[in-house]
């Protein structure tokens, strides 16, 4: 229940922060970077009596059972939950602080800014197993069955809608549009691999099994126990390899630290780990 609660109060931020990208930096400028919500914005152009956050709730709609057939029944609540929490999130905003016009006259400002805020909450929400709906579902649908980064699966699947922007709002929003979809994957996939960090660590230490006791029980972490001889000493150690997140590697060195301030630790960024009992 506690992983629960934490999962859907990681995923309102990150619907807090994408509907920041949308209310003041995108919608205002016309810069309808893909996604349902792009496609509202395409829509809302047309029929302006048809709202964009009402819009996006039409077409969330639709698609939430692809989600809960294909995905999984985890994965479709909260994107339930964060597709509905978006929409309410962007009409509070439009009720209580809207915003007419651009910040400022940029158009590359606008876009930058939107789009590296809207993209943090996107990451946010996607590493949390959640999506905010739409063409989202559809990247994530990609990501598990054809293994293509989040980021990249979701320039695939907003591709179209990005070009039905360049015909509604000009060529040249279209293309601002599309190098927004292009930076919205760049910034969702580096923002997800630095939240999914894991670090692989060797360990050479006096005290091996006291590190390895606290590798097991404290951090809740396999590893691996190799028996080596130093080449210059010729004295027999014992090296200890696993791997972790950053969260539990401070863990570990502060442990380290306390315990054998001489041990020798040796650690590198690793960017994807798989086999059984590895739940990164």
């Amino acid at each position: 229940m506690k992983k629960v609660i934490k999962d859907y109060v990681i995923i309102t931020i990150g619907v807090i922060i994408v509907a920041l990208g949308l209310s003041f930096f995108l919608v205002p400028a016309d810069l309808a970077v893909g996604g349902v919500t792009g496609l509202a914005m395409v829509i809302n152009n047309i029929f302006p009596w048809l709202s964009i956050g009402s819009m996006m709730f039409i077409m969330n709609l639709l698609l939430f059972i692809i989600a809960f057939i294909l995905i999984g029944r985890q994965f479709g609540a909260k994107t339930i939950y964060a597709s509905f929490a978006l929409t309410g999130a962007v009409w509070i905003m439009d009720e209580f602080i809207p915003i007419y016009n651009p910040i400022v006259n940029d158009m590359f400002l606008n876009l930058f800014f939107g789009i590296l805020v809207q993209g943090i909450g996107m990451a946010i929400i996607f590493y949390r197993n959640a999506s905010t709906g739409g063409t989202d579902i559809v990247a994530k649908i990609l990501n598990k069955f054809f293994h293509i980064e989040i980021g990249k699966a979701l320039l695939l699947s907003d591709f179209m809608i990005t070009l039905l922007a360049g015909l509604t709002f000009g060529l040249e929003l279209g293309l601002y549009a599309l190098l927004g979809v292009i930076m919205n994957a760049f910034v969702i996939d580096n923002v997800i691999e630095g939240l999914d960090l894991k670090i692989s660590i060797s360990i050479i230490s006096v005290y091996p099994d006291e590190i390895r006791e606290f590798i097991n029980k404290d951090l809740n972490r396999g590893a691996t126990i190799y028996h080596a001889e130093g080449s210059y000493t010729n004295i027999s150690r014992t090296v200890i390899t696993t791997v972790m997140n950053k969260k539990e590697f401070i863990r570990l060195k502060r442990f380290i630290k306390e315990k054998d301030k001489n041990a020798f630790v040796m650690a590198s960024i690793t960017r994807e780990v798989l086999g059984n009992g590895f739940s990164f």
